[in-house]
């Protein structure tokens, strides 16, 4: 691991985002609620707020850290079609969360798919992002 214990304390979040793709009539059955699984969305959301919370568990030399704030939003995008999941994840501390907000977006998509695989196992995860981080010596970034 590396030392950050000379690192001051600041407020430190991130945001990430990822999207699947699939069939508009697997869209469909998450949108209407009707997969045999369950409710895949409040399933993924989660998902994803767990993982944040485990990630250290999951990314060998991760720092455990305490975490202030964790959320999965996810939107249906026709245009896809699919769902795109956007999350974040906020601490004070002294190293950043851009590895729980990465995570949360990880697992939830892969949540997704495991929920809805029997009626459609072409879907396909991609664009999985940091899209901003806050804090830290690095100051803030911004994709």
């Amino acid at each position: 691991m590396v030392d950050v214990g000379a690192k001051a304390e600041t407020a430190r979040t991130a945001r990430a985002e990822g999207s699947i793709s699939m069939t508009a009539e697997t869209l469909d059955a998450i949108t209407r609620n009707t997969v045999a699984k369950g409710d895949v969305i409040a399933t993924a959301r989660i998902a994803g707020v767990m993982a944040a919370k485990r990630t250290p568990d999951l990314i060998p030399l991760c720092h455990p850290i305490t975490l202030t704030d964790a959320g999965v939003d996810i939107e249906a995008d026709r245009s896809l079609p699919g769902l795109r999941v956007t999350a974040w994840a906020s601490t004070t501390g002294r190293t950043g969360v851009e590895m729980e907000a990465l995570t949360a977006v990880s697992v939830a998509l892969l949540t997704i798919y495991d929920m809805a695989k029997a009626i459609d196992r072409g879907m396909e995860i991609g664009s999985v992002r940091l899209t901003e981080k806050r804090g830290g010596r690095s100051g803030d970034w911004e994709r």
